[in-house]
Protein backbone atom coordinates (compact mmCIF):
# COMPACT_ATOMS: atom_id res chain seq x y z
CA UNK A 1 0.00 0.00 0.00
CA UNK A 2 1.74 3.47 -1.03
CA UNK A 3 2.15 5.83 1.75
CA UNK A 4 -0.30 8.80 1.48
CA UNK A 5 2.47 11.20 2.22
CA UNK A 6 4.72 10.12 -0.33
CA UNK A 7 1.96 10.11 -2.85
CA UNK A 8 0.93 14.13 -1.90
CA UNK A 9 4.68 14.80 -1.81
CA UNK A 10 5.32 13.31 -5.37
CA UNK A 11 2.49 15.52 -6.59
CA UNK A 12 3.59 18.91 -5.04
CA UNK A 13 6.84 18.04 -6.91
CA UNK A 14 5.25 17.19 -10.27
CA UNK A 15 2.95 20.49 -9.73
CA UNK A 16 5.49 22.77 -8.98
CA UNK A 17 8.02 21.24 -12.39
CA UNK A 18 4.42 21.68 -14.57
CA UNK A 19 4.33 25.66 -13.77
CA UNK A 20 7.72 26.11 -14.54
CA UNK A 21 7.96 23.30 -17.99
CA UNK A 22 4.56 25.92 -19.08
CA UNK A 23 7.09 28.59 -19.54
CA UNK A 24 10.23 27.36 -20.05
CA UNK A 25 11.02 27.66 -23.71
CA UNK A 26 9.97 31.57 -23.03
CA UNK A 27 13.11 32.03 -20.77
CA UNK A 28 16.54 32.91 -21.98
CA UNK A 29 18.61 29.79 -21.04
CA UNK A 30 18.10 26.10 -20.24
CA UNK A 31 15.83 25.17 -16.83
CA UNK A 32 17.20 22.18 -14.83
CA UNK A 33 16.02 21.30 -11.77
CA UNK A 34 17.76 18.82 -9.47
CA UNK A 35 16.09 16.63 -6.36
CA UNK A 36 18.26 16.66 -3.89
CA UNK A 37 17.06 14.01 -1.79
CA UNK A 38 17.37 11.52 -5.18
CA UNK A 39 21.35 12.46 -5.27
CA UNK A 40 21.20 15.68 -7.13
CA UNK A 41 19.22 13.46 -9.83
CA UNK A 42 17.52 16.09 -12.93
CA UNK A 43 13.77 15.96 -12.20
CA UNK A 44 12.84 18.12 -15.34
CA UNK A 45 15.10 19.82 -18.00
CA UNK A 46 14.09 22.12 -20.36
CA UNK A 47 12.93 21.09 -24.18
CA UNK A 48 15.74 23.10 -25.62
CA UNK A 49 18.59 21.54 -23.09
CA UNK A 50 17.64 17.93 -24.00
CA UNK A 51 17.87 18.60 -27.81
CA UNK A 52 21.09 20.20 -26.83
CA UNK A 53 22.84 17.14 -25.65
CA UNK A 54 20.84 14.43 -27.01
CA UNK A 55 18.63 12.80 -24.49
CA UNK A 56 15.28 12.24 -23.53
CA UNK A 57 13.82 13.33 -19.74
CA UNK A 58 13.34 9.79 -19.09
CA UNK A 59 16.97 9.13 -20.03
CA UNK A 60 18.04 11.72 -17.63
CA UNK A 61 15.80 10.75 -14.71
CA UNK A 62 17.45 7.26 -14.71
CA UNK A 63 20.72 8.14 -15.24
CA UNK A 64 20.99 9.49 -12.00
CA UNK A 65 24.19 11.21 -10.70
CA UNK A 66 26.17 9.92 -13.62
CA UNK A 67 24.43 12.98 -15.48
CA UNK A 68 27.46 15.38 -13.53
CA UNK A 69 30.07 13.69 -14.93
CA UNK A 70 28.65 12.46 -18.27
CA UNK A 71 28.16 16.06 -19.73
CA UNK A 72 29.94 18.53 -17.73
CA UNK A 73 33.65 19.21 -17.25
CA UNK A 74 34.46 17.00 -13.54
CA UNK A 75 37.73 19.52 -12.62
CA UNK A 76 34.95 22.45 -12.63
CA UNK A 77 32.44 20.11 -10.94
CA UNK A 78 34.74 19.57 -8.45
CA UNK A 79 34.68 23.35 -7.56
CA UNK A 80 31.04 24.26 -7.74
CA UNK A 81 29.20 21.37 -6.35
CA UNK A 82 30.83 21.40 -3.08
CA UNK A 83 29.89 25.15 -2.89
CA UNK A 84 25.98 24.25 -3.43
CA UNK A 85 26.16 21.57 -1.20
CA UNK A 86 28.21 22.55 1.81
CA UNK A 87 27.17 25.89 1.10
CA UNK A 88 23.73 27.18 -0.54
CA UNK A 89 21.86 24.01 0.47
CA UNK A 90 23.39 24.03 4.37
CA UNK A 91 22.60 28.02 4.37
CA UNK A 92 19.15 27.08 3.24
CA UNK A 93 18.32 30.55 2.26
CA UNK A 94 15.62 31.23 -0.12
CA UNK A 95 17.13 34.41 -1.33
CA UNK A 96 20.48 33.23 -1.68
CA UNK A 97 21.79 32.16 -5.49
CA UNK A 98 24.97 30.65 -6.28
CA UNK A 99 26.57 31.75 -9.82
CA UNK A 100 29.45 29.88 -11.42
CA UNK A 101 30.34 29.07 -14.91
CA UNK A 102 30.71 25.62 -16.43
CA UNK A 103 31.47 23.57 -19.63
CA UNK A 104 29.03 21.44 -21.08
CA UNK A 105 29.15 18.93 -24.24
CA UNK A 106 26.57 19.34 -26.86
CA UNK A 107 25.11 16.19 -28.78
CA UNK A 108 28.45 14.82 -30.65
CA UNK A 109 30.24 17.45 -30.49
CA UNK A 110 34.09 17.42 -29.37
CA UNK A 111 34.48 21.11 -27.90
CA UNK A 112 33.20 22.09 -24.30
CA UNK A 113 30.13 25.12 -24.50
CA UNK A 114 30.77 27.82 -21.83
CA UNK A 115 27.64 28.59 -20.18
CA UNK A 116 27.15 31.21 -17.26
CA UNK A 117 24.75 28.96 -14.33
CA UNK A 118 22.65 30.24 -11.19
CA UNK A 119 21.10 28.22 -9.18
CA UNK A 120 18.83 28.75 -6.75
CA UNK A 121 16.18 25.98 -3.90
CA UNK A 122 12.84 25.91 -5.62
CA UNK A 123 11.34 23.63 -2.92
CA UNK A 124 11.67 22.14 0.82
CA UNK A 125 9.77 19.43 1.75
CA UNK A 126 8.02 19.30 5.27
CA UNK A 127 11.01 20.02 7.27
CA UNK A 128 11.82 23.08 5.81
CA UNK A 129 14.55 21.37 4.37
CA UNK A 130 16.30 21.52 0.92
CA UNK A 131 14.21 19.79 -1.57
CA UNK A 132 14.41 20.65 -5.36
CA UNK A 133 17.07 22.93 -6.78
CA UNK A 134 16.49 24.87 -10.10
CA UNK A 135 19.19 26.38 -12.44
CA UNK A 136 19.42 28.26 -15.34
CA UNK A 137 22.14 27.97 -17.83
CA UNK A 138 22.69 30.63 -21.04
CA UNK A 139 25.38 29.54 -23.27
CA UNK A 140 27.72 31.93 -23.64
CA UNK A 141 28.66 33.13 -27.13
CA UNK A 142 31.88 31.44 -28.35
CA UNK A 143 32.69 34.74 -30.33
CA UNK A 144 32.20 36.51 -27.50
CA UNK A 145 35.79 38.94 -26.85
CA UNK A 146 35.41 37.93 -23.28
CA UNK A 147 34.74 34.10 -23.63
CA UNK A 148 38.52 33.43 -23.94
CA UNK A 149 38.99 35.70 -21.04
CA UNK A 150 36.65 33.72 -18.84
CA UNK A 151 38.49 30.02 -20.49
CA UNK A 152 41.99 31.11 -18.82
CA UNK A 153 40.31 32.52 -15.50
CA UNK A 154 38.47 28.19 -15.31
CA UNK A 155 41.83 27.01 -16.51
CA UNK A 156 43.72 28.85 -13.40
CA UNK A 157 41.48 27.87 -11.42
CA UNK A 158 41.56 24.17 -11.97
CA UNK A 159 45.25 24.43 -12.02
CA UNK A 160 45.24 26.24 -8.45
CA UNK A 161 42.98 23.28 -7.00
CA UNK A 162 45.00 20.52 -8.24
CA UNK A 163 48.56 22.06 -7.29
CA UNK A 164 47.59 23.77 -4.31
CA UNK A 165 49.64 21.11 -2.11
CA UNK A 166 52.99 22.10 -4.48
CA UNK A 167 52.78 25.25 -4.02
CA UNK A 168 52.14 25.44 -0.39
CA UNK A 169 55.66 24.47 0.40
CA UNK A 170 57.67 27.29 -1.20
CA UNK A 171 58.34 29.87 1.50
CA UNK A 172 58.12 33.44 1.15
CA UNK A 173 61.37 33.97 -0.64
CA UNK A 174 61.25 31.21 -2.88
CA UNK A 175 57.78 32.78 -4.10
CA UNK A 176 59.40 36.10 -5.03
CA UNK A 177 61.76 34.40 -6.87
CA UNK A 178 58.91 32.22 -8.55
CA UNK A 179 57.46 36.05 -9.13
CA UNK A 180 60.42 37.43 -10.51
CA UNK A 181 61.44 34.28 -12.56
CA UNK A 182 57.89 34.89 -13.86
CA UNK A 183 58.47 38.15 -15.10
CA UNK A 184 61.81 37.40 -16.85
CA UNK A 185 63.87 38.50 -14.79
CA UNK A 186 67.69 36.98 -15.15
CA UNK A 187 69.30 35.03 -11.72
CA UNK A 188 71.20 38.54 -11.64
CA UNK A 189 68.45 41.01 -11.56
CA UNK A 190 66.75 38.77 -9.39
CA UNK A 191 69.65 39.25 -6.90
CA UNK A 192 70.11 43.13 -6.80
CA UNK A 193 66.46 43.34 -6.23
CA UNK A 194 66.12 41.22 -3.33
CA UNK A 195 69.60 42.30 -2.26
CA UNK A 196 71.01 38.37 -2.07
CA UNK A 197 73.61 36.87 -4.10
CA UNK A 198 72.92 35.25 -7.54
CA UNK A 199 74.33 32.17 -5.47
CA UNK A 200 71.10 32.36 -3.54
CA UNK A 201 68.91 32.89 -6.28
CA UNK A 202 69.92 29.99 -7.99
CA UNK A 203 69.35 27.75 -4.89
CA UNK A 204 65.78 29.07 -4.78
CA UNK A 205 65.27 28.65 -8.07
CA UNK A 206 66.42 24.93 -8.21
CA UNK A 207 64.40 24.55 -4.78
CA UNK A 208 60.98 25.89 -6.51
CA UNK A 209 61.69 23.63 -9.41
CA UNK A 210 62.14 20.33 -6.87
CA UNK A 211 58.83 21.32 -4.85
CA UNK A 212 56.71 21.91 -7.63
CA UNK A 213 58.04 18.91 -9.55
CA UNK A 214 58.66 20.83 -12.94
CA UNK A 215 61.39 22.40 -14.73
CA UNK A 216 59.44 24.12 -17.67
CA UNK A 217 59.12 27.80 -17.84
CA UNK A 218 55.56 27.46 -18.68
CA UNK A 219 54.82 25.78 -15.76
CA UNK A 220 56.21 28.08 -13.80
CA UNK A 221 54.32 30.82 -15.38
CA UNK A 222 51.14 29.08 -14.87
CA UNK A 223 52.02 28.46 -11.19
CA UNK A 224 52.56 32.29 -10.67
CA UNK A 225 49.24 33.21 -12.51
CA UNK A 226 47.16 30.80 -10.92
CA UNK A 227 48.83 31.84 -7.26
CA UNK A 228 48.09 35.91 -8.31
CA UNK A 229 52.23 36.23 -8.00
CA UNK A 230 51.45 38.18 -11.62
Amino acid sequence: MKNPQKVCHRQIIEERISGIAAIADHLPGVIIIHNIKRNLTVEYMSPRGLQQIGVTLEELQQMGAEFHTRFFNPSESADYVPKLINGLLQRNDEKEVLSFFQHVRFKEQEDWMLHLSTVKIFMRDEDGLPLLTITLAITVDPMHHLTSKINRIIDENAFLRQHYQNFSQLGSREREVLKLVALGKSSHEIADEMCISEKTVNTHRRNIKLKLGTHSSFDLNQYARAFDLI
